[in-house]
C-alpha cells in the first residue's frame, strides 16, 4: 500500500508549475531534492523547520561523509533539533 507516499508528494505534483526554478531541469531537481528532505523529515517525527535550521547550522562544518550521514533526518533525534 503505497497511499502514504502518494499523499506526500501530492503538494509537490500540484504546485510545481507554479513554483520558481521549475521551468529547468535543475530546477526541478532542487525543488524534488528539498521537497523529498523536508517530507522525510516530518515522517521520521522531526519539526521541517526546526530540522532545517539545524541543518544549515550542523552542514557547514560536517567534514566527512560520516558526519553529513548524521545530518540525515533518519538519523537525527527530534529531542537534538528542539532549541533550533
Amino acid at each position: 500500500d503505497n497511499n502514504g507516499a502518494e499523499n506526500a508528494i501530492r503538494p509537490f505534483v500540484v504546485g510545481r508549475k507554479n513554483w520558481l526554478f521549475s521551468a529547468s531541469v535543475k530546477g526541478v531537481k532542487s525543488s524534488a531534492n528539498l521537497y523529498s528532505l523536508i517530507e522525510t523529515a516530518k515522517a521520521n517525527g522531526l519539526e521541517p523547520y526546526a530540522y532545517l535550521r539545524y541543518l544549515f547550522t550542523a552542514l557547514p562544518k560536517a567534514d566527512t561523509v560520516e558526519v553529513i550521514e548524521a545530518l540525515l533526518p533518519g538519523n537525527v533525534d527530534p529531542d537534538q533539533i528542539r532549541n533550533y
